[in-house]
């Protein structure tokens, strides 16, 4: 475990080599689970903010569902999250040519929206938690990513490579440099 400007990082976020592999694993980390994707206080009005440029992308599902609970719900632990459609699939989802994509990240490609999506969604596999005062960077390890364990292997990009730029955008390009230097030195 290293510690990053009071931020806690696992040694598996250097151990593990990883790159999505959207043909094989169909985009099944928005479908399944028990709860939608985590959202932080401030995403919540982004999404409400950039719902009507969202809603043309969703599926009528998700679009009843946002609807009726609005952009968020709450999980087991009282932790804001994405609506679930049918206590499956992220309200937010949308299929095309069998694999699931982000409705919020397409009107955000198409110019519509500034918005990416929720960074929780951009950091996947990596979960941030709340220890105390400070947060915690993990890996989280799930059957639906294994095609992207095998890929990651394959083209040898370890994890924290990968996940360059939502780390950045989470804490920031002096925390990541900071990052890079003490798994490097690890390393050696």
């Amino acid at each position: 475990m290293l510690i990053i400007d009071k931020i806690l990082v696992s040694d598996a976020i250097k151990d593990t080599y990883f790159a999505c592999n959207l043909q094989a694993c169909k985009g099944d980390c928005c479908v399944a689970g028990d709860a939608g994707a985590p959202l932080e206080e401030e995403e919540i009005s982004i999404l409400e903010d950039v719902l009507d440029e969202v809603i043309p992308y969703m599926s009528q599902e998700g679009k009843e569902v946002v609807d009726w609970t609005g952009v968020f719900e709450y999980d087991t632990e009282g932790e804001y999250v994405t609506p679930l459609v049918k206590d499956e699939e992220c309200a937010f989802v949308y299929v095309k040519d069998g694999i699931s994509f982000c409705a919020i990240e397409q009107a955000y490609l198409e110019g519509k929206i500034k918005f990416q999506k929720p960074v929780s969604c951009h950091l996947y596999p990596i979960r941030i938690k709340k220890v105390g005062e400070t947060e915690a960077v993990n890996y989280d390890t799930w059957s639906v990513c294994a095609p992207a364990l095998i890929k990651g292997k394959t083209v040898g990009v370890p994890l924290y490579q990968y996940l360059k730029v939502p780390l950045i955008r989470k804490f920031g390009s002096k925390w990541y440099a900071k990052l890079v230097v003490a798994l490097e030195k690890e390393q050696m």
